[in-house]
């Protein structure tokens, strides 16, 4: 985790007066534009220009041991730690018993934004911050030379870029000692105020380049939703799985139960939808002989925003041929377990994970699955991830957290009334379902995998040999929330014809999946094997992993009202 920028007291002033809001806006710009002409004037560009052999500043904070202090003598001594507030406050006295001499390091080149200066007179203390993390720069007038008054015109926001030395300060405090100065690009408008500025969750999402720029944590917990994706890919790729592209485009609002975005195209004179799901066209990849094959892209639902709900999202998709249900519930385990793991040692470098991710020792894959740490934190609570994940059945949970037999069709009507859901003229197992929803869901703290739902309400599910009423289903559940639904996938072209057909009593069309797709039962007539399929909201697997609240807060750019 990169640090948060540090307050401002009466010694650490911005180089403008940023931070006062009572400031006229109007004046604050036209001051930045005067250093900009300045900057013109010294002969500089200040939109900047390539700058080659920069090194990033989490690389150049990883060389603190190349710090030396040098004695006058010419031998080198290792630096204390410095690490805690009392190691830098003895780091003085450490210095003036070690005698004569200097501190040394390396030469190093950074670039990033200005986010706190503190000018001194003839010493000018500036913190700029790229994507790995936060350093200090130290500008003395004499040491820079004509940089200095380039340095002048410098304001909050500005990218910089510096070359200089990687020393230590007598205080202890990590600094690029500054030889030389670039100017990659000017900041026109005045940064947000430290302590009141972007505050408003609707501004943070608006502007989110400045919510990334200057709210601690923000940045990072987007670099953790790539982390995420990128080890779902290679957990994924490791198995054999072939990433694919489908249409966005379809003809057929189907493979899931949801409102579509509806669009026109002029050419062909034909109505398309958005995509509510990516399913039907993996299948008809299954049949083509892919026999490992997923997607993790964009789908559209033209529905109500939440904080779990966004009406553009990000959904991944897995086919595996000749696995079920169970093969599914294996796959998301690892999936997830080996996510937090990608985050947790994004973290820490100790030498364990860095064995671990390398592969250096004997231990097998599933050890190393149960040994790590999988214990985060969400909404106050401790959630432990460490496979394998709890399992039961719907029916199970439904007796206990709505506490009637689900068998009983008139004991769940009656339960249904009471809170308040509309029972007249609608199929029991929709009724069932929607007390599920009401009294089970919330309870289910997880992970916990929720298996075997009603047959009649899974129209793409096989059913059990044991029980046809019983589909081979099952949707995982974490904090409450919905994170993953799979299949045993029904590959009977008969029978899914049937169940695209029928649509079940008081369900209404966009909560139904029985849409008729002509060309995916042609698809299945050819054969397609059987298989286990799995779907997972990475929007709010992201949400549980960086313990985001809200779903606003991991997608960078959500849907938004026209700003006014």
């Amino acid at each position: 985790m990169m640090p948060a920028p540090q307050s401002m007291t009466d010694q650490q002033t911005p180089a403008d007066d940023a931070t006062d809001p009572s400031r006229d806006q109007s004046f604050l710009e036209a001051a930045r534009r005067a250093k900009l002409a300045r900057i013109i004037e010294l002969g500089h560009d200040p939109w900047g220009t390539r700058f080659d052999d920069r090194q990033l500043i989490g690389e150049i904070r990883a060389r603190t041991n190349e710090i030396l202090y040098r004695k006058a003598d010419g031998a080198n001594i290792t630096l204390p730690s410095l690490e805690t507030e009392e190691e830098r406050a003895a780091f003085r006295p450490w210095l003036a018993e070690q005698g004569a001499g200097e501190i040394v390091g390396p030469q190093v080149r950074a670039a990033g934004r200005i986010i706190l200066s503190r000018d001194k007179g003839k010493l000018l203390f500036i913190d700029i911050r790229d994507m790995t993390g936060q350093v200090q720069l130290f500008i003395g007038r004499d040491q820079v030379g004509d940089s200095w008054d380039l340095a002048q015109c410098f304001d909050l926001g500005d990218i910089i870029g510096v070359d200089g030395t990687l020393r230590r300060t007598k205080t202890g405090e990590l600094s690029i000692f500054a030889d030389r100065l670039h100017i990659l690009t000017k900041s026109i408008e005045t940064p947000p105020e430290k302590h009141s500025g972007l505050q408003d969750a609707e501004l943070r999402t608006r502007q989110r380049y400045l919510d990334l720029t200057y709210n601690e944590g923000v940045l990072d917990r987007f670099l953790d939703r790539t982390r995420i994706v990128s080890s779902i890919r290679k957990t994924l790729g490791d198995r054999g799985f072939v990433e694919v592209e489908g249409p966005t485009l379809h003809t057929i609002a189907g493979g899931a139960a949801a409102r579509p975005f509806t669009t026109h195209h002029n050419t062909l004179d034909l109505d398309l939808f958005m995509r509510i799901a990516l399913e039907l066209h993996l299948k008809r990849l299954l049949v083509g002989g892919v026999e490992r094959v997923y997607e993790l892209g964009r789908v559209y639902r033209n529905e109500g925003i939440s904080p779990k709900h966004n009406p553009e999202f990000t959904m991944l998709e897995v086919y595996q041929a000749y696995g079920d249900y169970r093969s599914m519930m294996d796959l998301t385990e690892e999936c997830i377990c080996e996510a937090i793991h990608a985050i947790n040692e994004s973290r820490d470098s100790s030498r364990e994970l860095r064995e671990n991710a390398e592969g250096g020792n004997s231990v097998s894959r599933n050890s190393q699955l149960a040994t790590r740490n999988y214990q985060l934190s969400w909404a106050g609570k401790t959630v432990d991830f460490k496979p394998p994940f709890k399992r039961a059945t719907y029916a199970e949970l439904f007796k206990q957290h709505a506490g009637v037999d689900p068998t009983d069709s008139a004991a769940v009507a009656a339960l249904a009334k009471k809170l308040g859901i509309e029972t007249a003229g609608r199929h029991p197992d929709v009724i069932k379902n929607d007390v599920f929803e009401e009294k089970v869901e919330d309870a289910l703290e997880g992970p916990i995998f929720v298996i075997d739902y009603p047959a009649s309400i899974c129209p793409l599910t096989k059913r059990k040999a044991s029980d046809p009423t019983v589909a081979e289903r099952f949707e995982l559940f974490i904090g409450g929330m919905e994170i993953a639904n799979a299949y045993t996938e029904l590959n009977d072209p008969d029978l899914q014809e049937e169940l695209f057909r029928s649509q079940l009593a008081g369900m209404s069309e966009e909560d139904s999946m029985a849409k008729m797709d002509t060309d995916f039962i042609r698809a299945l007539r050819h054969g397609m094997p059987p298989a286990g399929g799995l779907g997972i909201g990475i929007d709010r697997l992201v949400m549980l992993l960086t313990g985001t609240q809200s779903i606003r807060d991991v997608i960078l750019f959500p849907v938004l009202r026209p700003e006014k």
